[in-house]
């Protein structure tokens, strides 16, 4: 899977910098970071909105936009995927792989966890609600 992810990220690299009438990937680099970032943004959402609808080939579809934009994103931030690949390895040996990094300077307890979990429960009707109503 990382090697897929490599070869995007290295095709988006070579694309870059391609002429903008032919490329849409280097027309979304001329467009600047608040616009690939603002097209990451809508496509994780299309991800969530799908899987609410348990759309399997829209998750897929849409997850295959989402890594598209995320290697933009990347790029333009000068974030290597090795980067991230070596944060993960970080993470997996402080918690295991499945397991998220709380933010820097929080102490997650098992009952902090417990609390945030209407919120969490709160944005998936958000999203069901959205899904119903396209």
């Amino acid at each position: 899977m990382s090697d897929s992810i490599e070869r995007l990220y290295e095709a988006v690299l070579a694309a870059r910098n391609l002429d903008p009438e032919d490329s849409r990937t280097a027309r979304l680099f001329q467009r600047g970071p608040a616009k690939v970032a603002k097209k990451l943004a809508e496509e994780a959402i299309e991800v969530a909105i799908d899987a609410v609808n348990g759309d399997h080939a829209g998750v897929v579809r849409e997850s295959a936009d989402l890594l598209y934009n995320l290697m933009v994103l990347w790029a333009r931030a000068g974030v290597r995927p090795e980067d991230v690949w070596t944060e993960m390895t970080r993470r997996e040996q402080l918690l295991g792989i499945a397991e998220k990094c709380p933010k820097p300077g929080r102490k997650v307890t098992r009952k902090a966890q417990g609390r945030s979990r209407p919120a969490a429960d709160a944005s998936i009707v958000t999203l069901s609600r959205v899904a119903r109503d396209r």
